[in-house]
């Protein structure tokens, strides 16, 4: 029976105190702790806030096995458990008295000159200018053109990524048991010479967005992924689309959404 549990943690005082006393109770539990990822582990625990759940899975690839955080950060929207909570996590993990909450991911595509990359993010992806230059960018949804859209820029979330930059661009919070991708405008230009929607839109998880920039000199591109930030030159186009790939957190009983939101946001 495997039981090696992967730690991870970011440096400060809290996390490496939560690390340290964990670490000790899984060893006394007869678990195997190791602080080296390793794809044979059952289980990743991730010691910090959102910004270190979010640092793991992107320099893990977004790993298949389950993963539960513990925060000791400020707000904890991934984190299920706080750090005085460690023996009742032990408990119910190794009794099995636990859920796993699939959250679903966005994949970009763009293409440069003769090259594809591509990207994935758990939150969002964002479409930007260099420099905050403004982009112009001819917009069509399952391969209908919709507009040419000016402004800043494009933020493409998933449901999990409702409450993050969408939602403090005034997009809408969405329940993670949707799926579905919601793309919110940056800062649109609405004037005699450029429109652009300013309310978010909502996509099912089977139609793609498409983009073509329309600048008349530099087609230069910033992409970022969940705070990861790479620019490109000569972009002749991007598809933002809903990915298979799949985040599985694990959530304890009495764990609920709507709740999570009153407590982070009201």
């Amino acid at each position: 029976m495997n039981k090696k549990i992967f730690v991870f943690s970011n440096q400060t005082p809290s996390s490496l105190a939560a690390g340290r006393a964990l670490c000790g109770k899984l060893d006394n539990s007869g678990y195997t702790v190791t602080r080296t990822y390793s794809e044979d582990a059952e289980l990743m625990v991730c010691i910090g806030g959102d910004g270190t759940f979010l640092e793991a899975i992107h320099k893990y690839n977004f790993p298949t096995i389950p993963i539960i955080g513990i925060n000791t950060g400020h707000l904890g929207f991934f984190q299920e458990i706080m750090p005085d909570q460690l023996d009742d996590f032990i408990f119910n993990y190794s009794q099995g008295n636990y859920t796993l909450q699939p959250l679903s991911t966005v994949r970009l595509r763009i293409i440069c000159g003769d090259q594809t990359h591509e990207h994935i993010g758990l939150n969002e992806v964002s479409i930007k200018g260099i420099n905050s230059y403004n982009v112009h960018l001819n917009l069509s949804i399952g391969g209908s053109f919709i507009e040419r859209f000016s402004g800043d820029g494009l933020v493409v979330a998933t449901p999990a990524g409702s409450t993050a930059y969408n939602y403090s661009l005034g997009g809408s919070i969405v329940d993670p048991r949707l799926n579905l991708l919601q793309i919110t405008p940056i800062a649109p230009m609405n004037t005699t010479a450029y429109r652009a929607f300013t309310s978010s839109i909502l996509l099912p998880s089977d139609l793609s967005l498409g983009l073509i920039p329309d600048m008349s000199s530099d087609t230069s591109i910033a992409i970022c992924r969940d705070g990861y930030t790479t620019e490109y030159s000569d972009v002749r186009e991007m598809t933002v689309d809903y990915s298979d790939i799949k985040v599985n957190l694990i959530r304890f009983e009495g764990y609920d959404f709507w709740t999570k939101v009153k407590s982070k946001f009201l």
